[in-house]
């Protein structure tokens, strides 16, 4: 992921669409991003235009359609994002973050047993 492309808040919005389902249409992107946002179909489309040129997304023509899916696996991406985040807002420490972090938000069950076997692995390095 050293060569991940940085994306903007609003192209997050397409990857979430195409790492949601895979491969769509632009009309589909478009559909599903109009139904949540405010934006119109040229600036949707433009953003998915972005995302081919920096080589986070790509297609298959098939036929008169362009079928879009994601180069980039959400999971590292999510990870690279993160990274980038973390560098930008480090202290001496990262207990005020995660602290504030876990404070905010509601977590299922499921996610608070899953971030203890983390933190227990990471106890056990």
């Amino acid at each position: 992921m050293e060569n991940k492309p940085r994306i903007s808040d609003a192209e997050w919005q397409v990857m979430k669409v195409l790492w949601a389902k895979s491969p769509i249409t632009a009309n589909e992107i478009v559909d599903r991003l109009s139904d949540a946002t405010s934006w119109k179909p040229k600036t949707i489309r433009t953003l998915i235009n972005r995302l081919v040129t920096k080589k986070a997304i790509a297609f298959d023509k098939q036929g008169r359609q362009y079928l879009y899916y994601p180069l980039l696996a959400e999971t590292a991406s999510v990870r690279a994002e993160t990274q980038s985040f973390i560098s930008k807002i480090r202290t001496s420490t990262l207990k005020p973050m995660l602290a504030a972090f876990l404070e905010d938000e509601d977590l299922s069950k499921e996610e608070i047993e899953e971030l203890k076997k983390i933190l227990e692995e990471k106890g056990g390095k």
